[in-house]
């Protein structure tokens, strides 16, 4: 029983300990709700009080904790969660008391100010309007009653700064925005001053305002003071339409902010200034502008503001080294581009200057390469303001290519930057120029088809000035394209990039690259051998007066044309299969396996539809040797036809063994065998019609195709009972109701009685054969 005793001697200790505490902390909340009915008065007395809650809740929770007892500790969790709850509860009332007393004060003291000081010049405005329009009071007096309101909002702000720097900034910065609309009232509305002594008011407004914001360090100054004064000329404008006045009025204004950016580079009042700056100039240009008024100073005021704002986005980022980010890029970015297309609309207005559009983008070019090549030898900023730089050099590069130059000159050259960029983004691991190389990749890749599209055009072929097959510099440019984009898929596979940081774009290029590769290559002998036949379609045309006729006739060998599309279907079968075969011995990748074998399929369906026709009509045009009197109907349209059986045979052999050496699933491999059956089968029947024809049997080509697809399906029901397929056995089926269909609707109407007699008991045979191979061999077929 000892033990007993001093564990419940222990306990009650503990207990007694635990109810000190309790007390301890009952004081401690009286105290909290004395302090909380003072909280209106002094919002700070509330950190204290939390921290002090927290910290001898922390104390008690602890203490608490230390106890064994399972009963002691639910009873501590208990108490420990209503002092979170008291806690939680007194911050959020803080934090509530403080919001409101904050937004009161920036209300008040702020916002108030700033609002008031906007619509008292406002109103000044529209004072001052009202007076010019009524004329109330002379020019000279409305100008020395504005620089006097203005002097004395001046003298006020500055007798108030040392009590209320804040409000004495707002009376400064709005006195100086007065002193630039009564500045350019008095020059641009009256012509009391000169144009001198009004832009040194201006540089005097705008030093004082310069160094006032810089005094103060507010950028509320710069912002009513500068940026403000950009709505001064719209709200006492006249539509006077003096441009270099309100251009170079902005320019001043520009001056001051590029000065202060040197110093403090406040974001927001640059970004203001930059799209303020842009739009005036845009609201003008697109509406007014004119090439004969205005030519040299809009070119001239662009590039002022062009330069402004790229030495001010620099200055900030070479003094304070500061990191590059994605802002800064849209900037860098739309500055360029503004620039650049205002200035490209203005040279290509005046027909004297056209032809140096290509020397203006390439002066975008260097003064972007100066820069990035300072940047870079200096070692100034991050390598990422370095990179984007580079790339608008790049980029305004490929755009002066084919603004001066014409034709293949543009696909070589934007081909080399896309391969030397490419080359070296990869090997030296630097994503920035790879990721640049990309879309030069696809911009060059169009430009060629552009090209193919205009030199091959058939305008061409009826013209004296014809092209050399293979030997034109039509297809040296393509072959040089290819072994540009073939050393770039060299390097593409020597150097992976795991590093990117754009994984999808990197893997997307990865297929883009070989794809257009492929796709030139096959398509610029394609181009070459469909300009063989048309040009050879147009030597062919022919004229004779018929007799009895005055005018005379043309003819062409349209043959011509039929041999065309039969041997393009050739080379795509030997493009293909030589492909196919690369890619089993050499290349080995699955994914390009699987593309052929699509392809291929793909390519034997267009045969089968339009080949297979043009063939018969080839064919045809033997049998009836038409315009035989003209041209000559050799045999070679009946042989030719037996070059693309032997080529489209070697095509599926090719399939068959990409899907050996990259299995298809089980379903695609039965559909695939299919389809081979298919092949065969309308091969078949065709040369069965083309024979029957040469031999003058037409009218035996019904019974002789519905007994040929009767023993082909014999032949598949066999093959499927010996090979166990059972889809062999159902597509044979099919092909069997499908000629029964043929037969009963279509065959008996035109056949005799011989030939009734002779289709009837050969389909009858053949269905006895079947359902005799089945009774046989019915056990294999059931397993």
């Amino acid at each position: 029983m000892e033990p007993d005793n001093d564990l419940i001697k222990q306990l009650e200790k503990r207990l007694e300990s635990l109810i000190k505490k309790q007390q301890d902390f009952n004081t401690e909340i009286n105290s909290i709700r004395t302090e909380l009915n003072h909280l209106k008065s002094s919002n700070q007395q509330t950190q204290p009080i939390a921290k002090k809650v927290v910290e001898s809740s922390s104390t008690t929770i602890n203490d608490r904790y230390s106890i064994s007892s399972e009963r002691e500790v639910k009873e501590i969790k208990t108490t420990s969660y209503n002092e979170s709850n008291l806690i939680s509860g007194l911050e959020t009332k803080f934090k509530k008391a403080g919001s409101k007393n904050n937004l009161e004060k920036f209300i008040g003291e702020n916002l108030m100010n700033k609002i008031g000081i906007v619509i008292t010049i406002i109103g000044l405005a529209i004072g001052t309007k009202y007076s010019i329009e009524h004329d109330l009071i002379s020019p000279l007096t409305r100008i020395i009653t504005g620089y006097t309101f203005g002097i004395a909002l001046l003298l006020i702000g500055i007798k108030l700064r040392p009590k209320y720097k804040n409000y004495s900034a707002v009376l400064v910065s709005g006195a100086m925005a007065t002193m630039y609309f009564i500045t350019f009232s008095a020059y641009n509305f009256y012509e009391l001053i000169s144009l001198y002594v009004t832009f040194g008011l201006m540089v005097i407004f705008t030093v004082f305002t310069v160094l006032a914001a810089l005094s103060y360090n507010l950028q509320v100054i710069a912002h009513i003071g500068l940026v403000g004064a950009y709505a001064i000329p719209f709200l006492l404008s006249n539509n006077s339409g003096n441009v270099q006045v309100l251009f170079a009025y902005m320019a001043v204004i520009n001056g001051g902010i590029l000065f202060i950016s040197f110093k403090k580079y406040w974001k927001q009042l640059f970004y203001v200034s930059f799209s303020i700056t842009w739009l005036i100039y845009l609201a003008w240009f697109i509406p007014d502008y004119s090439v004969n008024n205005h030519f040299g100073e809009a070119l001239m005021f662009a590039s002022i503001f062009f330069i402004s704002f790229y030495v001010t986005f620099l200055s900030y980022k070479l003094i304070k080294n500061e990191i590059f980010n994605k802002t800064d890029i849209i900037l860098l970015l739309t500055n360029s581009f503004i620039y650049y297309g205002l200035g490209y609309g203005i040279i290509e207005s005046n027909t004297k200057y056209e032809s140096l559009l290509g020397l203006f983008t390439l002066c975008n070019a260097i003064i972007h390469f100066i820069v990035g090549y300072t940047v870079f030898k200096q070692k100034l900023a991050d390598k990422n303001l370095f990179y984007v730089i580079i790339g608008l050099v790049l980029v305004f590069i490929t755009t002066a290519i084919p603004v001066q130059l014409e034709g293949n000159w543009v696909t070589l050259l934007w081909a080399g930057q896309a391969v030397t960029l490419f080359c070296i983004g990869r090997s030296k691991k630097i994503n920035f120029y790879e990721l640049i190389s990309y879309p030069i990749i696809i911009l060059a890749f169009f430009s060629l088809l552009q090209d193919w599209i205009v030199d091959y055009s058939p305008a061409y072929y009826e013209t004296d000035d014809r092209i050399a097959i293979i030997f034109n510099i039509n297809f040296l440019s393509s072959v040089l394209f290819i072994g540009a984009y073939a050393l770039m898929q060299f390097y593409n596979n020597k150097y992976s990039n795991s590093e990117t940081k754009y994984p999808k774009i990197t893997n997307f290029v990865n297929y883009l690259i070989p794809s257009i590769l492929i796709f030139t290559v096959y398509y610029s002998l394609r181009m070459e051998i469909a300009q063989y036949w048309n040009q050879a379609l147009v030597d062919s045309k022919i004229s004779y007066t018929p007799e009895g006729e005055t005018y005379a006739s043309f003819h062409k060998d349209y043959n011509l044309e039929k041999f065309k599309i039969i041997w393009l279907y050739n080379y795509t079968f030997i493009f293909l299969s030589g492909l196919s075969f690369l890619n089993i011995f050499k290349i080995k990748r699955k994914s390009l396996g699987y593309s052929l074998i699509g392809i291929s399929i793909l390519a034997i369906i267009l045969f089968l539809s339009e080949g297979i026709v043009t063939l018969g009509e080839l064919r045809d045009s033997y049998v009836e040797q038409t315009l035989a009197s003209f041209y000559k109907r050799g045999f070679s349209c009946i042989t030719i036809r037996y070059s693309s059986i032997v080529l489209l045979a070697l095509l599926v052999y090719s399939c068959l063994k990409l899907q050996q050496e990259f299995p298809l699933e089980e379903k695609l491999k039965q559909y695939f065998e299919l389809f081979i059956h298919a092949i065969i089968l309308t091969v078949l029947s065709n040369e069965l019609i083309t024979w029957l024809s040469i031999n003058h049997a037409e009218v035996a080509y019904k019974t002789g195709l519905s007994i040929l697809w009767g023993a082909y399906s014999l032949a598949m029901i066999i093959i499927g009972i010996v090979q166990k397929k059972q889809y062999l056995r159902i597509a044979s089926m099919i092909i069997f109701a499908v000629t029964l269909l043929k037969l009963f609707y279509y065959d008996l109407s035109n056949l005799g009685t011989l030939q009734k007699t002779i289709v009837f008991v050969s389909l009858g045979v053949l269905l006895l054969i079947i359902s005799f191979l089945y009774n046989k061999y019915k056990n294999i077929i059931n397993e």
